[in-house]
């Protein structure tokens, strides 16, 4: 018998996974970015260009040449300082020592299980899209614990459980940037947005801070809920119809025990060290003359400008650092000082690959400061896009299906912006868009397109957990399961970036639509 013949949604999936596959590993791909711009800086400085400098009138800036005698001093010189000074590196790292612990104690899938597991049944869809959506604290249990115990529950329910799956991995993967909490995401790309911006602004980047989203997300945890679970019970659910068991298949015969005595004493004590922090947290700022508060402006003004939003990262690591190590102790997973710094080291191993990647990402982004490209590009582009007036909600638009298509075959989420924020950033600087609305569009188009990229990360791992349920399941199925999810997540997440723009809501604290050029 002759080959199916492939159609064109068949035909365009095995187009981006091979052009995906083709494109060079973040580590490389950054590598060649940065001498790209050496080479560039060096062409571009001969034609002569310059630009008054946005942010300070009458000054003029010129595209420096970076293979000149005194560019290649720089380049030796500065390599080790541009791997230290990567905007996410340290703080990246710090956060993960606290989430790490609460990953590796079993905090964290303890809690997405006691959490999905006590939902009643009529909710369970529900419940698992929410669960999965705020388990981007730490992505990787997510992946892991979610879709598998999805899929369980709906099969216990006699409901199909490629559905259950479905509705975790849409919540963990596609809400990827919306949570009640913040996480390191937030500080990976809020670092990367904060210097993108001091290119045209460095005063203006001071005033930023980490939490800049915070209000958007928060309450996008809520609309994302729902429609994750509209589209998983009135399409992805029917498409599939009733399950019927494989003869012999027993590996779907699981039983669905719920959390030991010692788990959840555990949570109660891990709960009640979180209360504490959290009063002794607010104590920090929120009294008068409180040590974290600021002292000028109004009561808002003296907690958004504040010692405390600038400490945001460690104030994190701790947050979650106390109830992993009650956890642990209480669960006896920690037994002593050692078991607490191996569990820290193991977080930091994990981080290996990141670690590489700010090594050549932060080369990348040095160059493009140092050669001034993102200033002359940032003028430039604006001019350009302000002489085709496309400015508004349709550039808006139109910023977030780029960076949707490109996350399609780059999924790394601080690789790509690495590479986009200090071309992007400037651009809608000049059009009077802040660095805090660019960077929540970017998060809006980054998560929802990552449940049908082929190429992302925990793709191969969902996959093998669908195959428990349909052996014939491949990565054309998966998808053709998934795109009601991405299409309906970024458009309803799109539509309200609009309503939010339209009425002006502040992003998150200090979080302004609006940049004052």
């Amino acid at each position: 018998m002759g080959k199916t013949k492939k159609g064109l949604f068949q035909k365009s999936l095995d187009g981006i996974e091979f052009l995906g596959n083709k494109l060079p590993h973040p580590v490389t791909l950054f590598a060649i970015l940065a001498l790209l711009v050496l080479v560039l800086s060096a062409a571009l400085s001969q034609l002569g260009i310059s630009v008054e400098h946005p942010g300070e009138e009458g000054e003029m800036v010129e595209i420096t040449n970076l293979l000149n005698a005194e560019g290649i001093q720089y380049i030796f010189s500065s390599m080790t300082d541009n791997f230290i000074g990567f905007a996410p590196l340290g703080v990246v790292l710090v956060t993960m020592l606290g989430i790490g612990v609460a990953e590796r104690t079993g905090l964290i899938s303890a809690m997405l299980r006691g959490f999905v597991l006590s939902v009643p049944n009529r909710f369970i869809t529900l419940g698992l899209v929410f669960a999965g959506i705020m388990s981007s604290v730490a992505s990787d249990a997510g992946y892991v614990v979610l879709p598998p115990l999805g899929a369980l529950i709906f099969a216990a329910l006699g409901r199909h459980p490629l559905a259950g799956l479905a509705a975790a991995f849409a919540g963990v993967s596609a809400g990827f940037s919306a949570n009640l909490l913040l996480s390191g995401t937030d500080v990976m790309l809020g670092e990367l947005t904060i210097a993108a911006a001091s290119i045209v602004d460095p005063a203006y980047a001071e005033t930023m801070n980490i939490a800049m989203n915070y209000a958007f997300i928060a309450v996008s945890v809520f609309v994302l809920t729902l429609i994750g679970t509209w589209v998983t019970e009135k399409i992805v659910e029917p498409r599939l119809g009733s399950y019927k068991q494989e003869k012999g298949n027993e590996e779907t015969e699981e039983n669905l025990d719920g959390l030991k005595q010692v788990e959840k004493k555990g949570l109660i004590w891990a709960g009640v060290s979180l209360v504490i922090g959290l009063g002794l947290t607010a104590l920090l700022i929120l009294p008068e003359n409180a040590p974290m508060r600021g002292t000028e402006g109004s009561t808002m003004d003296q907690i958004v400008q504040s010692p405390f939003m600038s400490s945001l990262v460690p104030i994190i690591a701790i947050l979650f650092l106390i109830p992993g190590l009650v956890y642990g102790v209480v669960t006896k997973v920690i037994r002593n000082d050692k078991d607490v710094a191996g569990q820290m080291s193991d977080t930091m191993a994990s981080m290996g690959m990141f670690i590489v990647l700010a090594f050549t990402a932060g080369q990348f982004v040095a160059y493009f400061n140092e050669s001034n490209m993102g200033l002359v590009l940032g003028v430039y582009g604006a001019e350009f896009l302000d002489s085709v007036n496309l400015t508004g909600i349709p550039l808006i638009l139109i910023f977030i299906l780029i960076t949707a298509f490109i996350n399609l075959f780059i999924g790394s989420a601080s690789a790509k912006w690495a590479m986009m924020a200090p071309v992007f950033v400037p651009i809608m600087m000049q059009l009077g868009y802040s660095p805090e609305l660019t960077q929540m569009a970017y998060r809006v188009a980054d998560s929802t397109t990552n449940i049908i990229s082929p190429l992302m990360t925990y793709f191969a791992i969902i996959i093998a957990f669908a195959q428990k349920y349909d052996k014939k399941m491949g990565i054309g199925t998966l998808i053709s399961t998934m795109i009601p999810y991405s299409i309906f997540f970024l458009v309803g997440w799109t539509i309200m970036l609009i309503i939010w723009m339209l009425f002006g809501i502040p992003l998150g604290p200090g979080g302004p639509l609006e940049y004052p050029n």
